[in-house]
Formats: C-alpha cells, sequence, structure tokens
C-alpha cells in the first residue's frame, strides 16, 4: 500500500505507448484549443507527429489519496508504464500526499509541495479523498476542501464525465432492454462555481441553529464552460442539453438566458433546455435522447452519479477536470473506505481516466483504444470485479483484474519499440 508518510515526493520512472479512436485522434484536441487558444493547435500537432527521439518526456503527478484510492491508482500506473514500453513514450510519475493522509503528514489536505507539483506537471492522476477518520476536522481542513482547493488554484472549471454502457456489461443496467440501447453520454459540468464555491455560514437560531449556503455565477463563468460544451456536441452528433432550474433559481435563469445567446452562434447544435428534475426522469425514462449534457456543479454532480448507475456501476466512469493549465484525471467514485485494503475495488474508472489522459492531455488517441479496447475484451470474457460481478462470471480482485488486463494488452498486436529509450 502507497504511504503518505511525509509531503517528500516518491519519484517513479516509468515509459508508456500509443493507441485509440480514429475519430477521437483529432477531437479531443480540437475542442482543447477552445481552452488554450494558439498555442493548444500547436501543441496537439507536435503531439500525434512525435517520435521517440523528439518527444518530451511528461511528467504525471500521482494524489493516489485515501481509502482505495492507492490502489487503483496502482494499477493504473502499471497500465500507463506497460503503455509507454508499447509505445516509446516516457512518462515521469511523481508522487504527493493529498487529501486525509496529507492531513495526517502535513496537518492539510493540499500541502503546498503538492500544489507546486501539480502546478508544473503536463497532468495529474487522483485516487480519491476522504475518511471517516477525518470527519472532526474543520470543515476547512477536511480532505474534501483539498479537492475544491485544487480545483480553484489550477482554474478547473470544466468537469467531463462520459457515461457509456458497453454491450458485454448491458445486463448490469437497471433500465429495460429497450430503454438501454445507445447510452453514451457526455456530461460537462461545470467545476469552479455555484454552491460548492459560495460562502457558507451557519449561526444561531431560536429553533437551534440556522445555516446558509450561497451559489454564485457569473455570464462569463456560464459561457466559457458552455464553449466547451458547444465544442463537444459539434464534435459529435449536434445535440446539447442544458440542464437549469430556470423557474426557481436566480443563478439558473442567467445560466440559461447565457446558453440561449450563445446557441445563436452555434447554429450546428440543437439546443434543448431542461429543467433539472425533469432531466433525472429523462435519464432513466429515456436516456440514449441525450448527447452532451451541460449543467452546473451541483446539478452535474447528482445527475452524473444516476448516470454511473444506468452503466451498472460507479467504478466505471472516469473524469476529467480541465481549464488552462495541467488537467486532472480521476474516477468519479468516493474513497469507499470500508473496501480498502481487501482488493475488492473496481480499478477500472481509474484505468479509463489514465487513458482519457493519454487521449485529452497528450493527444494519444491509439494509445488510450488499446488500453480501452482491452478492457473491453477483460468484460466480454466475463472478467468481473465484485461491483459487477454475475452468474457465469470470473469474480477477481482489483489486483487481479490488473494483472489480466496487462496480459490481455501484451497479447494485442501493437509497436513494439527498440530498448534503447
Amino acid at each position: 500500500m502507497v504511504r503518505c508518510a511525509g509531503v517528500r515526493p516518491v519519484v517513479v520512472f516509468g515509459s508508456v505507448q500509443n493507441s485509440r479512436r480514429d475519430a477521437g485522434a483529432t477531437k479531443p484536441a480540437a475542442i482543447r484549443t477552445i481552452l488554450l487558444g494558439r498555442d493548444a493547435r500547436i501543441y496537439f500537432r507536435a503531439a500525434r507527429n512525435t517520435n521517440m527521439t523528439s518527444e518530451k518526456m511528461k511528467k504525471i503527478v500521482l494524489l493516489p489519496g485515501d481509502g482505495i484510492g492507492p490502489e487503483i491508482v496502482r494499477v493504473a500506473v502499471r497500465v500507463l508504464k506497460d503503455c509507454a514500453a508499447r509505445f516509446g513514450h516516457s512518462f515521469d510519475f511523481v508522487e504527493f500526499p493529498f487529501g486525509g493522509c496529507a492531513i495526517d503528514a502535513a496537518g492539510v489536505p493540499l500541502p503546498a509541495e503538492t500544489l507546486a507539483a501539480c502546478k508544473s506537471a503536463d497532468a495529474i492522476l487522483l485516487g480519491a479523498v476522504g475518511g471517516p477518520q477525518w470527519d472532526a476536522q474543520p470543515m476547512g481542513n477536511r480532505p474534501e476542501s483539498g479537492l475544491l482547493a485544487l480545483r480553484k488554484a489550477l482554474d478547473l472549471y470544466i468537469n467531463l464525465r462520459p457515461i457509456d454502457l458497453r454491450p458485454s456489461l448491458q445486463s448490469l443496467t437497471p433500465l429495460r432492454a429497450e430503454r438501454a440501447k445507445e447510452v453514451h453520454i457526455d456530461f460537462v459540468r461545470e467545476l469552479a462555481g455555484d454552491i460548492y464555491f459560495g460562502k457558507h455560514h451557519t449561526e444561531s437560531d431560536p429553533s437551534g441553529e440556522r445555516a446558509t449556503d450561497e451559489a454564485v455565477y457569473t455570464t462569463g463563468e456560464v459561457e466559457r464552460v458552455a464553449k466547451y460544451a458547444f465544442a463537444r456536441a459539434e464534435a459529435r452528433t449536434g445535440r446539447l442539453a442544458s440542464i437549469d432550474k430556470a423557474n426557481v433559481l436566480a443563478t439558473s435563469r442567467l445560466w440559461r438566458k447565457t446558453v440561449t445567446q450563445m446557441a445563436a452562434r452555434h447554429l450546428k447544435v440543437k439546443v434543448e433546455h431542461m429543467y433539472v428534475d425533469n432531466a433525472a426522469m429523462q435519464l432513466v425514462l429515456a436516456p440514449a435522447q441525450f448527447d452532451v449534457i451541460l449543467t452546473s456543479n451541483m446539478f452535474g454532480d447528482i445527475l452524473s452519479d444516476l448516470g454511473a448507475a444506468l452503466v451498472g456501476s460507479i467504478g466505471l466512469v472516469p473524469s476529467m477536470s480541465c481549464g488552462p493549465g495541467p488537467s486532472l484525471y480521476e474516477p468519479i467514485h468516493g474513497s469507499a473506505p470500508t473496501l480498502a485494503g481487501k482488493d475488492v475495488a473496481c480499478p477500472v474508472g481509474t484505468i479509463l481516466s489514465a487513458s482519457m489522459m493519454l487521449r485529452e492531455s497528450f493527444g494519444f488517441a491509439r494509445e488510450a483504444e488499446w488500453i480501452e479496447s482491452a478492457v473491453d475484451r477483460l468484460f466480454v470474457n466475463g472478467i468481473r470485479t465484485p461491483d459487477i460481478v454475475e452468474p457465469r462470471t470470473t469474480r477477481v480482485g482489483c489486483i487481479e483484474f490488473g494483472e489480466r488486463l496487462l496480459s490481455e494488452m501484451a497479447g494485442t498486436a501493437g509497436p513494439r519499440q527498440s530498448t534503447g529509450m
């Protein structure tokens, strides 16, 4: 088990390689250009044409965190190392304490050294944070506060959560068969505003206490995340659902007004506005109607977890949080402290987060496809972690799933580089 014994980093050197969808090889680069402008076009052009002699080593900061975090990150790192060895990339993995283990080691969930490392990274891979042993911490010093602080410090205002029901896992969905066809939804969640980042106050009241939480959005904050969502929709099927509660909330009225104005400049995208309560119902009744969903921080947090239930397990869903600097990749599930150390955690969400990193941050679409297709083949062959095991399938733990995935990847044809790296 990875331990956060102090704030000194643990450095591991590895190398990684290439594979993924043909369409995905160019679309993510185009979308990220929306965020970064001209420099992004130059960066991704270089990433697609790179080779062993010219490619810059990629620095990946690892934040295993708490609970099952170290176990699932360890599996994902082994996958990335094998990918590097196959395709001739060099990755520098540097681990730092974050979350509860950082509180134990340094007194705060986000130590200065951890933040500095994240700012200088090419990408960040996070496990999970939190646990009951830190519940007594002040609100601003709990493990989750470190995650909010990291998002704010890196200006990570976009959260992408792909919800894909794999054919081999169709029997896991709670939906009837006719409703479970073609569930492929990209949730684009605003990540740096809303009630999570507003003022929180508790005061005395004649009945006991009175608590308030402030939700705030500006036009600019809505525009920048909506710009990404429109680009994502244009690169997919041209459908965008914007979710709000404009019949009640002032922030939602601003949200709808802003998205409506932007729609006039994106005529190739069909925009549908929907109240959040209806959206929750429609996700269950007819999820195939959705392609890209744009929504606020809190609504996105809730609805994407509902989406995870549609595909069989929250342990299967990856995510990317991005802005103008390095992107953060993590599974959407929590730290599951009751499962920690039992080798029963599902590492798939973390593995798929690593493949998202390859595609979205580095432009390595083939590499991502290589990993993801191997995951799919394991599922087809009935290899399952405890959260998705079924009759006539083979139950394996976190470690064995990783081992089987490495074997599956090794048996797939792909460019094998010489060892003179």
